[in-house]
């Protein structure tokens, strides 16, 4: 694997890391923990359009990243976030990450909410997705000769599989494929996080990624 772009250039010598993809990790876990014992508060923090905006419950832009649906959702999420959110934690700095995580979490929240309400669709939010994956559009910018293997076998480029899962993305929000996932909060995750790179640490991914 290559270095980063931050460790290439020298900006990421005295960024601070304390492990905060580990620590997001372990909340998601004790909540998912605290919610199998307590289902009613699943409901409480997972984002309801109606809700938000008739029932003042903004948090939820925020607690619904940290609820899940079920084993399965929290397993591949964390997973995500482990081995590509702690890549790119230890290239950005911890600071700048959890700023990038949250900003793209609740950003993708909040697109799809106004979408949501505006569409007059009654869904109910939950899941790390969003925010998950921003990260593996952050690791591909930052490790774009990064290899990943699918299923253990397949080397793909990190920014070929970005691609792959946009295009899985937009083809299953269009032709409403694997119904009730929110494909449009992935999509919005992506086109975040593609934003935070280009405006804040002025790195276009799309020349990183063709490079």
């Amino acid at each position: 694997m290559q270095f980063s772009y931050f460790q290439q250039s020298g900006r990421g010598k005295r960024r601070r890391y304390f492990n905060a993809a580990l620590i997001i990790i372990g909340i998601n876990v004790l909540f998912f923990l605290i919610h199998m014992a307590a289902p009613k508060l699943q409901l409480y923090m997972a984002m309801t359009p109606a809700y938000v905006i008739l029932g003042g419950g903004w948090w939820q832009l925020v607690t619904y990243m940290f609820t899940h649906g079920g084993f399965s959702h929290i397993l591949f999420n964390m997973i995500a976030l482990f081995f590509f959110g702690t890549q790119v934690e230890q290239a950005l700095g911890s600071r700048e990450f959890l700023w990038f995580y949250f900003l793209v979490g609740v950003g993708a929240g909040f697109i799809s909410l106004l979408i949501f309400w505006g569409s007059g669709t009654n869904v109910i939010l939950l899941g790390a997705s969003g925010a998950v994956y921003g990260v593996l559009l952050a690791f591909a910018t930052l490790y774009p000769n990064a290899m990943i293997y699918v299923m253990g076998i397949i080397p793909i480029r990190a920014p070929v599989l970005v691609l792959i899962y946009t295009f899985i993305e937009l083809a299953s929000q269009v032709f409403g494929v694997r119904g009730g996932v929110a494909h449009l909060t992935h999509l919005a995750g992506f086109g975040i996080a593609y934003l935070y790179f280009l405006l804040r640490l002025k790195i276009n991914p799309a020349k990183r990624f063709f490079s």
